[in-house]
């Protein structure tokens, strides 16, 4: 397995491959090229920030049965799918900022896939050849807004509502790994990614046959069964496998009189930097 993430040292963001508790800074983001610029940092110097920068969020529902049942909807037959706002991401211990306190938001832990090389209609025997590797995601969501408008880019999108990270791991097989979410310690999601009723390889197949798929785009696999709401003052913690953990914590955004945090901004990394 090989470890990859986005890193801040001061002002300067930079990509790296993780090795121990090194990082080897890279010239260009992984998932163009691996070239290391022959700089090398200690990993506990350096402040981990979003691994990743699609041009495309893209977002699978339903693809859990007992998720399914528990939402009381019913199996489509193909693939559900619909775009995430990239603004929304948000990096390893980064705040989830609810931007309606009134409304239930929930969260919803999933596998994500980052593509690394373009696909337009692929086969499914070759789907896997364009997936560059794997995170752990979030897809923070507003019920209230989803129930109303009958659509989920919106109540899914606002800022800090896609915590990813901390890393991406290549070279790793993700077809029965364990997944689950904690909040404030407690185990409210636990399954295994081969009860996904699309595994990534059709996921990447599907997606392809109407959008083309570039290096650096990002796939949310779907959730399982548990999904529950976040309050102000929680503690996410999800895990996949043996990965790190991806921590954030859960604020209200009218505390600090915005619908989204100042650091989304000064902490992302920028298309060329």
């Amino acid at each position: 397995m090989r470890t990859f993430g986005g890193f801040r040292s001061g002002d300067k963001f930079f990509y790296g491959e993780v090795v121990g508790e090194e990082v080897h800074l890279l010239k260009n983001p992984y998932w163009t090229e691996i070239e290391r610029t022959g700089d090398v940092r200690k990993l506990a110097d350096l402040r981990v920030d979003l691994p990743v920068a699609p041009s495309k969020l893209i977002a699978v529902g339903l693809n859990y049965s007992d998720h399914i049942a528990e939402m009381k909807r019913s199996e489509l037959g193909v693939p559900l799918i619909w775009f995430k706002a990239p603004s929304s991401l948000l990096p390893h211990d980064g705040t989830v900022q609810i931007a309606f306190p009134e409304h239930r938001t929930d969260f919803e832990v999933e596998l994500a896939v980052v593509i690394g090389a373009r696909a337009k209609n692929v086969s499914v025997n070759d789907a896997l050849d364009h997936v560059f590797g794997y995170t752990i995601g979030l897809d923070i969501t507003d019920r209230d807004l989803q129930n109303q408008e009958k659509q989920f880019g919106r109540c899914k999108s606002f800022d800090t509502y896609t915590p990813v990270g901390p890393f991406v791991y290549a070279n790793v097989d993700v077809s029965d790994v364990p997944i689950e979410l904690r909040q404030n310690g407690e185990v409210r999601q636990r399954t295994r990614t081969s009860l996904m009723i699309y595994s990534v390889a059709h996921l990447v197949l599907f997606a392809s046959e109407s959008l083309t798929l570039l290096p650096g785009d990002v796939i949310l696999t779907g959730t399982p069964s548990g999904v529950g709401p976040i309050h102000a003052g929680d503690q996410l913690e999800a895990m996949i496998g043996n990965w790190p953990t991806l921590r954030n914590r859960v604020a209200n955004a009218r505390d600090n009189g915005s619908r989204g945090p100042s650091q989304v901004n000064a902490s992302g990394p920028q298309p060329h930097e």
